[in-house]
């Protein structure tokens, strides 16, 4: 090879150049070999320059033939032995700090816990910004009059006033950015109703916008790695320019460099040139621009960061601007992302914060809720009560549907298990509307809806789990007649003033309390007066201190079920125009009270069924104004035949106790219509039965009777009879004269059914 060449191949490969120093005249020669000799006889050095100085003594070393080895050998100890380490390793350390900013930048867009966030957010953000019920819902507020605008406009602007103002510094909470109206454009032809499809989607958003919020604003792990980042990129910033400020100027282009190996090369003294110093020193100095930018920027983001608190964030801005109202303030990591996002544009927190308004997801919901529940599908489920009244039942629905209010016939509205209810004012359009029953629903209502009800409600039906759960606005249906509350009302209803109201229902005849009150409330007594009808049930509660229904003189009507009662209330003797008495379920043994019912005169109807009575008292013949008479379930084993004075009974239910033996003094009762014996011991019923000759019912199953009289044939009006659960072999063929007795009227095994002859049967069967 051409020594040219290979000087040339060492020059390009070699990081450093180095060369043997000259020596001045003065200096001692006296280690110098021979000038004659070379390094190399094989490859002379590169003669001097031209120009080279007269004062100067030709360089001459010991010949050795290893030219090429001897000056990479020299390069390399000088390259790692003379050069600054910054010189040398400034490629890798760029390369380092570089790698050390994106992790640091990066770090929280890889972890887990905090990248599943920001994906999710951004997911999430980008589908409500282009939601069309965002449109909508922004559509509504852009449709209001110009003199409302103009005037929120100027609020605004009041507003914005301080938070320009430099020496305002102080944050208590950070505002949302302004939003840019000019951004915003409603087109009213996007913003009609959504369809089935676009209405899911929204109300699907609405679920997620609130499980993101719920679980983004428990922690501030995205505000802390972001804060610490940011930090350590400040501090790397500061380290980076001030170690490099300091070692750029050791990027030398000459290095001196001494090595001891004159036995081997006749040198020691060496000058290097180091090839890439020139091109370091240029770009450390673009690195160290590039680096301070980069961390001015950091800089920049720490004082964003702690300038005002990023983990609250408030849109009160966007409340004033859309007359959303309930829009929340939200904190902690969800904060931080929304001011994350405002940086960017704060339209997208603007469209983001519909999604998270209850008042927006209300309407979103009763908007599906009417598309789903049209006008044909609700008059499909409209029925006739018990009341005999046109009613319509919603159960269990999302809200009520608007479109209910187009049934302009409806007499009666049942909710039953429907959350946030709101009654509109276009319940006035329901101009026969007087009955109305809340069960477990939660209600809001318009204040002209509630002056419709004020003059139109008649009845009210609530049904409730706490006594705080009763709508407060019931206390002012001032034209209200019945009043049924069902639920918990607690041992201190006493003393609670939120039933004290009911003596401003003036109106009130008719009031049911299905609860466990241990005394009547004397907001009740105050209603006494205009009181017709009273229903407690107690649900196994005992209820004491009966003294106040001596105030209610014009009851007519009174039930006291399930109240644990041993003895009948005496001040129930007191209420002389009561018509109707029922004692179901309380724990009666004996009844000699019964005596003073007499003073009832217009009593006609006792219930004492469901309780543990085991004899009925001779007195009961003084109630000679009893039309309907129950003693069912209890533990009666002997009729008295005083019993049957008692001429006026049209009603009388004996089942479910003990009685073997049915006196013949029955017949004495010419208006029964109704006879039931039904799960005694009754081994025979008495001819003079059949005397009574108005009976429609006649109930003698589960009892321990062989025969059926003949005399049955008397009742022509007996349209009911039950006679299953007995030991009959045969019936009567007399059965034939009781015309008005078909064959779903008249309970009896088939096999004894079939003892009939055919013609019966068939008259029977003939409806």
């Amino acid at each position: 090879m051409d020594p040219q060449q290979l000087w040339d191949l060492q020059v390009m490969q070699d990081k450093i150049i180095c060369l043997p120093k000259t020596i001045q005249p003065s200096q001692n020669h006296s280690s110098l070999p021979n000038a004659s000799h070379t390094i190399d006889t094989s490859t002379p050095l590169p003669p001097p320059p031209p120009s080279a100085s007269p004062a100067t003594v030709e360089m001459k070393g010991r010949k050795t033939d290893l030219d090429l080895q001897q000056y990479s050998f020299i390069n390399q100890i000088c390259y790692e032995k003379a050069l600054h380490w910054y010189a040398k390793y400034f490629p890798y350390l760029v390369l380092i700090h570089t790698l050390i900013f994106m992790l640091c930048s990066n770090f929280w867009f890889k972890f887990p816990g905090s990248s599943s966030k920001i994906e999710h957010f951004i997911s999430i953000l980008g589908k409500c910004f282009d939601s069309p019920w965002t449109t909508r819902a922004l559509s509504e507020v852009s449709g209001e009059d110009s003199e409302e605008k103009d005037n929120r406009k100027n609020t605004l602007q009041k507003a914005s006033f301080p938070s320009q103002t430099p020496t305002d510094t102080t944050l208590v909470k950070s505002q949302s950015l302004k939003s840019i109206p000019e951004k915003f454009v409603v087109d009213k032809t996007s913003a009609g109703a959504l369809d089935k499809k676009e209405g899911e989607q929204a109300k699907a958003l609405f679920e997620k916008v609130k499980k993101f919020r719920m679980h983004v604003e428990e922690g501030d792990i995205l505000y802390s790695m972001y804060v610490r980042q940011t930090v350590l990129k400040v501090l790397k910033f500061l380290i980076i320019i001030g170690y490099n400020s300091a070692l750029v100027p050791k990027v030398q282009f000459t290095v001196s460099c001494d090595i001891d190996i004159q036995d081997m090369t006749g040198y020691k003294h060496f000058s290097c040139n180091h090839t890439m110093a020139h091109l370091f020193s240029k770009l450390s100095f673009c690195y160290l621009c590039f680096v301070s930018i980069y961390g001015l920027t950091c800089l920049y983001t720490l004082y964003w960061l702690f300038y005002r608190s990023l983990k609250e964030y408030s849109f009160e801005y966007v409340r004033q601007e859309t007359g959303i109202d309930d829009i929340p303030d939200v904190k902690n990591d969800f904060a931080f992302l929304l001011h994350m996002i405002d940086q960017y544009d704060p339209l997208y927190s603007k469209r983001f914060a519909v999604f998270l308004s209850e008042v927006s997801e209300n309407k979103l919901k009763q908007l599906n809720l009417n598309n789903e529940w049209t006008v044909d599908k609700l008059r499909q489920k409209l029925q006739m009560n018990a009341q005999n009244r046109l009613e319509l039942p919603l159960i269990m629905l999302s809200g009520l549907p608007d479109t209910v209010f187009e049934i302009t016939e409806l007499q009666s509205l049942k909710l039953e298990i429907i959350q946030n209810v709101m009654i509109p004012a276009t319940i006035a359009q329901l101009s026969n509307l007087q009955e109305l029953s809340l069960h477990q629903c939660s209600v809001k209502i318009h204040s002209a809806a509630l002056s419709f009800l004020k003059e139109n409600l008649k009845i009210l039906s609530v049904k409730f789990d706490d006594f705080r759960e009763l709508p407060p606005w019931m206390y002012s249906l001032r034209n209200l007649e019945e009043l049924y509350l069902y639920g918990s009302l607690g041992h201190d209803i006493s003393r609670n003033i939120t039933l004290e109201s009911l003596r401003d229902l003036k109106n009130l005849k008719v009031l049911l309390l299905k609860s466990n009150i241990p005394k009547i409330p004397q907001a009740v007594v105050d209603v006494s007066s205009h009181l017709q009808k009273m229903y407690i049930h107690n649900n196994g509660t005992k209820l004491v201190m009966l003294n106040n229904l001596k105030k209610m003189v014009n009851l007519t009507e009174l039930e006291l079920v399930h109240c644990d009662l041993e003895r009948i209330p005496h001040a129930i003797f007191s209420l002389l125009s009561l018509q109707e008495l029922d004692l179901k379920e309380n724990n009666l043994k004996s009844i000699e009270e019964i005596v003073s019912f007499q003073h009832l005169r217009k009593l006609t109807v006792l219930k004492l069924w469901h309780n543990s009575i085991t004899y009925i008292p001779e007195h009961i013949k003084k109630l000679t104004s009893l039309e309907r008479l129950t003693f069912s379930y209890n533990k009666i084993e002997v009729l008295p035949s005083h019993l049957f004075l008692c001429n006026k009974i049209r009603h009388l239910d004996l089942s479910f106790n003990d009685i073997r033996f049915i006196p013949p003094e029955i017949g004495v009762l010419q208006s029964l219509q109704y006879f039931s014996i039904t799960s005694n011991k009754v081994e025979s019923l008495p001819d003079e039965l059949y005397f009574c000759k108005k009976l429609k019912t006649l109930k003698i199953g589960k009892n321990n009777l062989s025969i059926l009289s003949p005399k049955i044939g008397n009742l022509a009006f007996l349209t009911f009879l039950e006679v299953k659960g007995n030991q009959f072999e045969v019936l009567p063929p007399e059965l034939g004269d009781c015309r008005a007795l078909k064959r779903s009227g008249f309970i009896v095994e088939d096999a004894l059914f079939e003892t009939l002859p055919s013609d019966i049967r068939e008259q029977m069967k003939a409806e």
